[in-house]
């Protein structure tokens, strides 16, 4: 998502995050199914989808606001022609 305009890296952090979620939520009712132990697995897949969710959203989301990596990385590296001068 680094070269992708603004709008379109916000569409695809939405769909992370409703993918997070979702395959927690599906991944909890199946394991409560095997485990006939309704609902604490969905519970549990429903928390672990929304630590990635929320994790995964807020890395995607700095990348959109603060531009790539590298260009952020630049920024705080010392100039190698400065090094050299001194």
């Amino acid at each position: 998502m680094k070269n992708w305009p603004p709008a379109v890296a916000l569409l695809g952090i939405g769909w992370y995050v409703a993918t997070c979620i979702v395959l927690g939520v599906l991944a909890g009712l199946w394991l409560d199914d095997q485990a006939g132990i309704s609902p604490a697995l969905t519970l549990v897949g429903l928390a672990l989808g929304l630590a990635a969710a929320g994790w995964g959203g807020y890395r995607m989301l700095l990348d959109v606001l603060e531009g790539p990596r590298w260009r952020r990385r630049s920024k705080h590296e010392p100039d190698s022609e400065k090094e050299h001068d001194e």
